[in-house]
C-alpha cells in the first residue's frame, strides 16, 4: 500500500477575513498562502500553526450569498494547548466557548461560520 500523510482539512466560510482573524486570535494560526481564483469566483488560505505540516484550507465562494447550514454540526477539528487555563481564560474573554466538559477536560469554541473547534490540554 502507498504511505499516506495528512495535507490539511479544508472548511468554507462566508467571510474569508472575518475567518482569518478569528483562527489567528483564538488560536495563533498563520496564513502560509493565499490563492485567489483568476475570474474571482473563490479564494483559498492555507492556516498552519508553524509547528506541525497539517493545514486548514479556508475556502471562500463568491457567489455564496447566506451563511452555511452546518446541520448537527457533527464535525470539528481538536487542537492541543502547552496552557490549558491560559487558552481558556483568553476563550473566555473572546466570548467563543460554546460548549464544555470539565470532566473529560476539554472545550469547544465556535468560530465565525458555528464551527465547533475542540480545545484540548497537552499530556503530560
Amino acid at each position: 500500500m502507498p504511505s499516506f500523510t495528512f495535507n490539511h482539512n479544508n472548511i468554507n466560510v462566508f467571510d474569508l477575513e472575518k475567518s482569518v482573524a478569528f483562527y489567528k486570535d483564538a488560536l495563533g494560526l498563520e496564513e502560509l498562502r493565499r490563492y485567489k481564483e483568476s475570474s474571482g469566483a473563490f479564494e483559498l488560505v492555507f492556516l498552519g500553526d508553524n509547528a506541525t505540516t497539517h493545514r486548514l484550507e479556508l475556502t471562500w465562494l463568491k457567489e455564496r450569498t447566506e451563511p452555511y447550514n452546518l446541520g448537527d454540526n457533527e464535525m470539528h477539528l481538536a487542537f492541543t494547548v502547552d496552557n490549558y487555563d491560559e487558552a481558556h481564560a483568553m476563550h473566555a474573554e473572546m466570548g467563543c466557548i460554546c460548549y464544555e466538559n470539565p470532566t473529560m477536560g476539554l472545550y469547544f469554541i465556535e468560530d465565525p461560520d458555528g464551527y465547533w473547534l475542540e480545545i484540548l490540554p497537552k499530556k503530560k
